[in-house]
C-alpha cells in the first residue's frame, strides 16, 4: 500500500511539474517581441560634393561662378563686394578670304556692395596692315537676387562703348542666366541687344548659350558654346547680316585664383566668320579658393 501512495505521489508531482513548464513556454512565447533589424544608417560623404559648387561669399553663389567659366557666355556676378580681378582677351577671327584679325581687350573687374559689378574694358585690334585702338567700354552688372533664390539667376547687364576712329558709341543690355544640371553640370544662356546710337544706327539682335561639364574638381572643365547674332542697319533692315557659330570650350584653373579659358568656334552660315577663337586668362585678387581639398576626378568622387 505504502508503494503505491508514494508512486501516486510522484505521478502528481510530475503532472504537475510538466503542466507549469508548459504554461511558462506558453507565455514566453507570447511575450516574445518582433524581431527588430537595424541598419546602418548611410551618410553622404563630404568628397562628394564638388568645392567648385559649394557656396562662397555674401550671394552664396557657387565657386565656379567667380571665375569665368564661359568666354562667350556670362553668368551671374565674378567678384564680391570690394573684390578685383582682370582678364586679358584675345578674340581671332579667321574670314573666309584667309585674313586674320585679333581684338585684343583688358578687363578690369571690381565687386560692388547690393549685388552690383563694374567692368571697364580697353580694346584694340590687329589685322593684317595695322594696330589700332578699337574701342573703350564701361559695364555694369546687377544681379536681382543672391543665388538660389529666383529660377536661373538672373542678372541685367548695361554696357556703354565709346567708338574710336569716328565710329559712333553703342549701348548693349544683356540678360545673362545660368544655374546647375545636376553634379558638373553648368550652363549659361545670354539674351542681347545692342544699339548704335548714330551714324548707320546698326542694330544687333544675339544670344549665346553654353553648358560645361567638370572633369577635375576645381582644375579642368571641357564643354559646348555658341553664339547667334542678327545684325541691321540703317537703311538695310530687311538684309540682315546672320552668323551662327559652335565649337568646343575647355577652362582651366592653373591656381585657385588663375584660370584660362579657350573655345574655337566655327561658323555655320555665310556671315559668319570661318573659325572665332577665343583666349581668356584672368587673375582674381580676392581671397580665392582652399587648397586644402585635393583635385580628384570627378569619377572617383564618392568612391
Amino acid at each position: 500500500m505504502k508503494v503505491r501512495r508514494w508512486a501516486a505521489v510522484v505521478g502528481m508531482n510530475m503532472c504537475a511539474a510538466a503542466g507549469l513548464y508548459a504554461a511558462e513556454v506558453s507565455q514566453a512565447t507570447t511575450n516574445t517581441l518582433p524581431e527588430i533589424v537595424v541598419r546602418k544608417a548611410v551618410s553622404v560623404a563630404p568628397d562628394t560634393v564638388l568645392q567648385e559648387e559649394q557656396a562662397v561669399g555674401p550671394y552664396r553663389q557657387p565657386e565656379w561662378t567667380t571665375e569665368r567659366r564661359f568666354p562667350t557666355t556670362r553668368v551671374y556676378l565674378q567678384e564680391s563686394p570690394y573684390e578685383m580681378g582682370v582678364e586679358q582677351w584675345d578674340r581671332i577671327r579667321e574670314f573666309k578670304d584667309g585674313s586674320v584679325e585679333h581684338r585684343f581687350s583688358e578687363e578690369f573687374e571690381l565687386g560692388l556692395p547690393h549685388r552690383f559689378q563694374l567692368d571697364i574694358y580697353e580694346t584694340w585690334k590687329a589685322g593684317p596692315d595695322d594696330v589700332h585702338q578699337d574701342e573703350e567700354s564701361i559695364e555694369f552688372r546687377y544681379a536681382f537676387a543672391d543665388w538660389g533664390r529666383l529660377p536661373l539667376n538672373p542678372t541685367l547687364y548695361l554696357e556703354y562703348t565709346f567708338g574710336t576712329h569716328g565710329d559712333p558709341d553703342a549701348l548693349e543690355g544683356k540678360l545673362l542666366l545660368g544655374d546647375e544640371i545636376g553634379q558638373g553640370w553648368h550652363y549659361g544662356v545670354n539674351l542681347i541687344c545692342e544699339q548704335g546710337l548714330w551714324g548707320e544706327r546698326s542694330t544687333e539682335l544675339a544670344g549665346a548659350a553654353a553648358i560645361g561639364r567638370t572633369v577635375i574638381d576645381r582644375k579642368l572643365s571641357l564643354g559646348i558654346e555658341s553664339e547667334y547674332a542678327n545684325e541691321t542697319a540703317e537703311g538695310s533692315r530687311g538684309a540682315p547680316e546672320v552668323s551662327f557659330l559652335l565649337g568646343p570650350s575647355v577652362q582651366w584653373r592653373i591656381t585657385p585664383k588663375t584660370h584660362l579659358d579657350l573655345a574655337p568656334l566655327f561658323g555655320l552660315t555665310h556671315d559668319s566668320p570661318r573659325v572665332e577663337s577665343w583666349i581668356v586668362l584672368g587673375y582674381d585678387f580676392g581671397p580665392g579658393t582652399s587648397d586644402q581639398a585635393a583635385a580628384a576626378p570627378v569619377s572617383t568622387k564618392g568612391r
